[in-house]
């Protein structure tokens, strides 16, 4: 079996080990049995439980961005991304058991949640860009940790209720999201003069004797380090 079939495997004996019992009582050894391999070869395709949900949370993003639309949509930019965590939202439904699981794990572990925190805002990074959203710059990177602590509200109702429950919470949640970030964005037209004077200000720079200095070069040795 190839690299990617054996992950695919392990992926998928995870999630099957999560639907039937807790995820914190699910071990390694536990996955490696139930995927069919070695504990060794299970070491060499994956680290943790959470690198294997992360390469879910991979599977699952390829999944949506595969099904994207090929032509450019003329929908406003909420009603694209609506459509876009809609699918993501159908690609999870079939594991919404194993993953309630999973959530209820990562909630004991800061340090877990933060790594799947950081997976989610990757992913909706690509949501973001399958909806032809831009994710750049500072409010890029407000609507990026935005979008993904929104997406967690999702996920709460989802597996609270249903997918009905879950689609809800979008909607609601991205008609918030559009004020907040009309919001940023209105403040960093606002303030982008400002910035770019700082930015003149604080980088200028003088030349002398052929090489760059600062106002504080003061000549000694350790100035200049």
């Amino acid at each position: 079996m190839t690299s990617g079939g054996s992950r695919d495997r392990v992926i998928d004996a995870t999630l099957r080990l999560a639907t039937r019992r807790e995820f914190s009582d699910v071990t390694l050894t536990d996955i490696a049995h139930e995927a069919g391999i070695s504990l060794a070869d299970l070491r060499e395709l994956f680290p943790s439980k959470g690198a294997i949900m992360g390469a879910f949370s991979r599977r699952i993003d390829r999944e949506v961005l595969d099904a994207a639309p090929k032509e450019a949509s003329h929908e406003p930019a909420r009603e694209r991304l609506y459509d876009v965590l809609r699918r993501r939202l159908d690609s999870l439904e079939p594991h919404r058991e194993a993953l309630a699981s999973v959530g209820r794990w990562a909630a004991r572990d800061p340090l877990t949640a933060a790594a799947l925190n950081r997976e989610t805002v990757n992913s909706m990074r690509f949501m973001l860009e399958a909806a032809d959203i831009d994710s750049e710059g500072p409010v890029g990177s407000l609507k990026l940790q935005g979008l993904a602590l929104a997406w967690s509200r999702v996920l709460e109702d989802w597996f609270a209720g249903d997918i009905h429950d879950a689609l809800s919470t979008l909607d609601r949640e991205l008609t918030r999201g559009e004020r907040y970030v009309d919001r940023a964005e209105d403040f960093a037209r606002l303030t982008r003069p400002f910035y770019s004077f700082a930015q003149s200000l604080f980088g200028w720079r003088t030349r002398r004797g052929g090489r760059d200095y600062h106002d504080d070069d003061s000549g000694y040795p350790h100035a200049r380090a």
